[in-house]
């Protein structure tokens, strides 16, 4: 599928995927725009088509961490759909990108009356719980090194592309570690001839080598992902 597309409205049949398309305005999203705020109803709807979003939990000390990363196999709001519940959990973008965005009040409508599209995103919304939840377990029991090597794994796995920016604060953040102890890991994975690292550039060298260094992790959440897509 080429680049520029999202993968969960290509699993809609044509002709209803034509109608919805119609309905929607494609944007450019730079970093780090928000595309919605804790405790709040989104406007929009965006359904990635290059690019990534985090969605970062933070704490009343401004303190965050990442819980979930999406790409153009997504929609970003979907846990919004599930009911009237307000999340608590920020998204906005960490790698440039582009999106098709709708309002999310006519997504929640067409969300509540076509089975279809209920079917596919409630699937996709199952599978961004379940990396969720393995995200938690990994960011308490596997070392640093592991972690970086993992997320960065799943940036790429996102955007295609095993080239992609990111400062070491952007970095620290998402992983919930210091600056500090994330430029040891990075210059660890560096030296080892996995990445290039310089002055926020990242270029996977040795992405074999570096799913070597992932914890275990990585494969179950690029599975989880895959799986939806090969599924229907």
């Amino acid at each position: 599928m080429a680049a520029g597309t999202n993968r969960l409205l290509e699993k809609l049949p044509a002709e209803y995927r034509t109608t919805l398309l119609a309905r929607m305005e494609a944007i450019t999203l730079p970093v780090p725009v928000n595309l919605y705020e804790p405790g709040v109803v989104p406007k929009y709807a965006h359904f990635m088509t290059s690019g990534v979003t985090s969605v970062v939990t933070f704490m009343e000390d401004g303190n965050g961490v990442e819980v979930g990363l999406i790409g153009r196999e997504g929609l970003v709001e979907g846990m919004h759909l599930l009911g009237a519940g307000l999340l608590p959990t920020t998204g906005f973008i960490q790698v440039d990108g582009t999106a098709l965005r709708m309002s999310f009040a006519e997504l929640r409508r067409e969300f509540q009356s076509s089975e279809m599209l209920r079917t596919l995103i409630l699937a996709e919304v199952q599978a961004q719980n379940l990396v969720l939840g393995q995200i938690a377990a990994c960011n308490r029991l596997h070392e640093l090194e592991e972690r970086l090597a993992r997320w960065l794994l799943m940036v790429s796995d996102r955007l295609e592309s095993d080239h992609f920016t990111l400062t070491q604060e952007f970095l620290a953040e998402m992983i919930g570690a210091r600056r500090t102890t994330v430029t040891l890991a990075a210059g660890s994975l560096q030296r080892s001839g996995l990445i290039e690292y310089k002055r926020g550039h990242i270029k996977i060298l040795d992405r074999e080598g570096l799913e070597s260094a992932a914890c275990e992790c990585y494969p179950i959440v690029r599975d989880l992902i895959e799986t939806l897509y090969l599924l229907g």
